[in-house]
């Protein structure tokens, strides 16, 4: 009964319109001060002792360098390396862009700052080259969802926070499903270039390609510091955010100068005001946690589960399908701090290991920031190519498809996401 009062109230508040954090933070409230007879001195304890985890600050720490990266040009670069590469080939700057989506990706660590560098670049100049609108769209809105998948990634830190999962670990095992779903975008691409004869760049030289990766030296550097330094063990994840942050804005205000010292604090204060609103979603999120596990709510229901002999393949359908329905209404921070404590217990009583269940979350998180109607990288996607929701929606299916055929994949074959970590033996 406690678990319907709660979900009920929390989706009440949200069909209002109320933001995600607020209709937490009032549901817990309200069941709190009602409903049940927990102290009000242990929530307090708990919300203390919740947020006071170092992994949290890896998350300002990855924002500023993404925010330096993105006002700072190394997009640009990383699209003339990548289209150096593979342009000459069908669709060669659609192709450049799934391949620049997956280089920015591993420096960022989010899907919508991947989007806006490389769409607001990319875009225009696959307008002038005679690619149709709606192909240079769905590329970018779904190469972009990238960024949560190739580590870092932020969403990969709140889960660690919310299972107390390694984000190490975690960070390894996106490696090979994001390299293999980079694949999978660039061959529908590819192929969709292909049937309609789009056009190709010309075959760049190696001077040409030596001469675009030396401009790119400096922004590709950060994947082998911030990768490099977690694996070889000189720094732990946070501490490898803020390397990052340190690395972002020399490169970018000191290496290529596309930024001045006086849009450094407009860079800070951006990236304080997106911390702050992750930070204050990870607080309320904390305390609905701690509702949830107070009322034995997750228990209950991983006991109800296994008692109907649903069984791993049962229940990862059931979370996938749960986790798609979640994607239309909310992001993907607010679908990991939610459900990951609610899941989470029910796949580990099911053997499921901690790390390929995380993968599937974000892998589901990325679909859904690609469809209506709040997919994050549709709205975002909507801002530079000034294209309507509904077309965008049409625009991306063919991806769409590929992804839903990647989320398959990764759902029933568990070595794509545990083989890398299991090898360097962080699992």
């Amino acid at each position: 009964m406690s678990a319907i009062i709660i979900f009920v109230l929390l989706v009440v508040l949200m069909l209002t319109g109320m933001p995600i954090s607020i209709s937490l933070g009032l549901t817990v409230l309200s069941f709190l001060f009602f409903l049940t007879q927990v102290p009000i001195e242990s929530v307090a304890l708990k919300l203390f002792t919740g947020i006071e985890k170092f992994e949290i600050m890896a998350i300002p720490f990855f924002i500023l360098a993404g925010n330096f990266l993105t006002h700072g040009g190394v997009a640009k670069r990383m699209i003339r390396f990548a289209t150096s590469m593979v342009g000459h080939w069908y669709g060669g700057l659609g192709l450049g862009g799934v391949v620049a989506c997956a280089l920015f990706a591993a420096v960022s660590g989010s899907s919508p700052a991947t989007v806006v560098a490389i769409g607001s670049i990319l875009m225009p100049a696959m307008v002038k080259a005679g690619f149709p609108k709606r192909f240079g769209a769905g590329v970018i809105t779904t190469s972009g969802a990238l960024g949560i998948l190739i580590p870092p990634s932020i969403v990969m830190v709140m889960y660690s926070v919310s299972t107390n999962t390694s984000v190490g670990a975690l960070f390894m095992a996106g490696v090979v499903p994001g390299i293999v779903l980079a694949l999978m975008l660039g061959l529908t691409t590819w192929y969709r270039a292909r049937k309609g004869n789009f056009p190709r760049q010309p075959r760049a030289s190696w001077a040409e390609r030596w001469q675009a990766l030396r401009e790119s030296f400096w922004g590709l550097m950060l994947i082998v510091i911030v990768m490099g330094g977690i694996y070889s063990g000189v720094f732990t994840p946070t501490e490898a955010a803020a390397v990052s942050a340190v690395w972002a804005f020399i490169a970018a205000v000191f290496i290529y100068r596309d930024l001045g010292l006086k849009d450094v604090p407009r860079v800070l204060l951006s990236s304080a005001n997106m911390s702050a609103m992750l930070l204050y979603i990870i607080t309320n999120a904390v305390l609905f946690s701690f509702l949830m596990t107070s009322e034995n709510i997750p228990q209950a229901m991983a006991d109800g589960m296994i008692g109907t002999g649903v069984g791993v393949v049962g229940f990862l359908l059931i979370a996938n399908v749960l986790l798609l329905l979640a994607g239309n209404f909310m992001e993907p921070s607010a679908i990991t701090l939610i459900l990951a404590p609610i899941l989470f217990p029910i796949a580990t009583k099911l053997g499921i290991d901690p790390v390929h269940f995380g993968i599937l979350m974000v892998v589901n998180m990325e679909v859904g920031m690609c469809h209506p109607p709040v997919g994050i990288n549709l709205y975002v996607s909507s801002g530079i190519t000034k294209m309507g929701i509904t077309e965008l929606t049409v625009a991306v299916w063919p991806w769409l498809l590929t992804m839903l055929l990647f989320l398959v994949i990764v759902t029933y074959w568990p070595p794509l996401s545990l083989w890398l970590p299991k090898m360097l033996g962080v699992l």
